[in-house]
């Protein structure tokens, strides 16, 4: 597993949900790579706890490669205890039929990790994330990535692509479900 890190207080227990706000975990699926973003808002402000990639093994089975996602993502489950989960939908261009039934694997041990730890969980297709962030639907990665990065308060885009990819989704669930509450 490889981490992109924010500022995290040193604890020896985890820490309550009174100190770490909302905490919600953002995915962004892939077979070789599944970025993360685990994402707490506190009062009106939301900050990066900690973002990473859970990477599996090109060489190995697509079985092993399955499980490896699936295992990388229940100890980030279990370690951050998360209240939600957003993920990015899986699309596919029709000149690229197996790549997305790759990327449906990996997702498909993500969603039973999740399932299993009985978290909430809503998807979210590109478009809506892109349009909840930048306001067009149609936006470029790059206007995505100053969007989390100005968003979080960041000094850089988290890094690989997956992580910030990550982040993006977990703003949109956190700036939705906040669109929600303040309606109801």
């Amino acid at each position: 597993m490889c981490l992109w890190v924010n500022s995290v207080p040193e604890a020896d227990e985890p820490l309550s949900a009174d100190v770490r706000g909302e905490v919600c975990l953002g995915i962004d699926p892939g077979l070789n790579r599944t970025g993360y973003a685990i994402l707490s808002r506190f009062g009106g402000s939301v900050s990066l706890t900690e973002g990473g990639v859970v990477s599996s093994t090109s060489s190995r089975s697509l079985a092993e490669r399955v499980h490896e996602i699936g295992t990388g993502l229940r100890e980030v489950l279990e370690e951050f205890q998360p209240r939600c989960v957003a993920i990015e939908q899986v699309f596919s261009l029709g000149k690229n039929p197996k790549t997305a039934l790759l990327m449906a694997h990996a997702r498909g041990a993500i969603l039973y990790a999740v399932a299993d730890h009985g978290i909430d969980l809503k998807h979210y297709t590109p478009r809506q994330i892109k349009k909840l962030l930048t306001g067009s639907g149609t936006a470029s990665k790059e206007q995505v990535q100053r969007a989390v990065t100005r968003e979080l308060a960041l000094d850089a885009v988290p890094e690989p692509n997956d992580v910030a990819d990550a982040c993006a989704v977990a703003l949109c669930h956190l700036h939705s479900s906040r669109v929600i509450t303040a309606t109801e």
